[in-house]
């Protein structure tokens, strides 16, 4: 009660209240996580389930009894008879675990390497950071296809299935480590300068301590700022190379296997099989999006 009182009281909270952006943002982005963490309770049906498939709901319209079996769905159904809500619930859960995977990973790498440069400094800055403004002299969507292209390349066959999810994760995680590596690099040589630093030389702490005890708590903020904000810029990478056969395969699909099979039917008139899944994919990326950028300016107004 006494940490909650403390939350209750805090400045964070006090502007967190007075933020329209920032509550209707944190709403919508829990309202969509904790649909897709309870997808199984809350979807009507199991739309990857062959045997609960009807073909006759085919194309069913959104709020509209099938003419056939006369049963509703309330954003219509896909080819297949799947229900598209329940799609969308399904959909969503790959999506934010690819997002939320590929941003722990590109975190604890740029993380890793940020603090290496700051601390080792000399040749080993020089290179991690020339690596890193090489890899950002090309767009992240093009490291992260030429990553999956490779990844694919060298699994098994019968493995590539199975695997594509996290072939998918480290693609995107190798595509964004460099803002996490640069902003802690930055952040950590500002910390080397500080008398709690000189005074954990002085009294025989190691590198690698003072790195992970004293100076990266005190640079958390930033790394928790950039991770909110890159989550949105994942979970759009994903859908990207979904959206382009390269990502999430068809029986794990994700919101952008969702639009790339829904743009098919686009201007054949079954226009409900297109716009429910990219309109959540806009509302879960601009949610995270909105209250990353809300964060960062609570948090660390000097990255503006």
């Amino acid at each position: 009660m006494t940490r909650m009182h403390a939350f209750l009281s805090s400045d964070f909270f006090w502007k967190f209240k007075r933020s329209p952006v920032a509550i209707v943002s944190f709403t919508v982005a829990m309202i969509l996580i904790l649909s897709a963490v309870f997808a199984p309770l809350i979807a009507p049906h199991d739309p990857f389930n062959p045997g609960s498939l009807n073909l006759m709901n085919g194309f069913s319209k959104p709020m509209e009894p099938n003419q056939f079996t006369g049963d509703t769905f309330w954003l219509g159904t896909d080819d297949q008879g799947r229900d598209v809500f329940s799609t969308i619930l399904y959909g969503m859960r790959i999506s934010l675990f690819v997002g939320v995977a590929s941003v722990a990973f590109a975190l604890v790498l740029g993380v890793s390497l940020g603090l290496l440069a700051a601390m080792a400094g000399g040749r080993t800055d020089a290179i991690i950071m020339r690596l890193a403004d090489i890899q950002l002299s090309f767009p992240a969507i093009l490291i992260a296809m030429l990553v999956f292209g490779i990844a694919k390349g060298i699994t098994p066959v019968h493995l590539r299935e199975e695997m594509a999810i996290w072939v998918l994760i480290i693609s995107i995680g190798l595509s964004d480590w460099v803002q996490f590596a640069r902003v802690v690099r930055g952040s950590a040589m500002v910390e080397r300068q500080k008398e709690y630093v000189e005074a954990a030389i002085l009294i025989g702490r190691g590198p690698i301590a003072i790195a992970v005890r004293h100076i990266l708590p005190n640079i958390v903020a930033s790394v928790l700022v950039i991770a909110t904000i890159s989550l949105a810029l994942a979970i759009i990478a994903e859908a990207t190379l979904s959206f382009l056969g390269v990502g999430a395969p068809p029986t794990q699909p994700s919101l952008g296997t969702l639009i790339r099979i829904g743009q098919g039917y686009l201007f054949s008139g079954e226009w409900w099989i297109l716009f429910f899944p990219a309109g959540t994919l806009l509302a879960l990326a601009l949610s995270v999006n909105l209250l990353g950028d809300w964060l960062r300016n609570v948090l660390n107004p000097k990255l503006d």
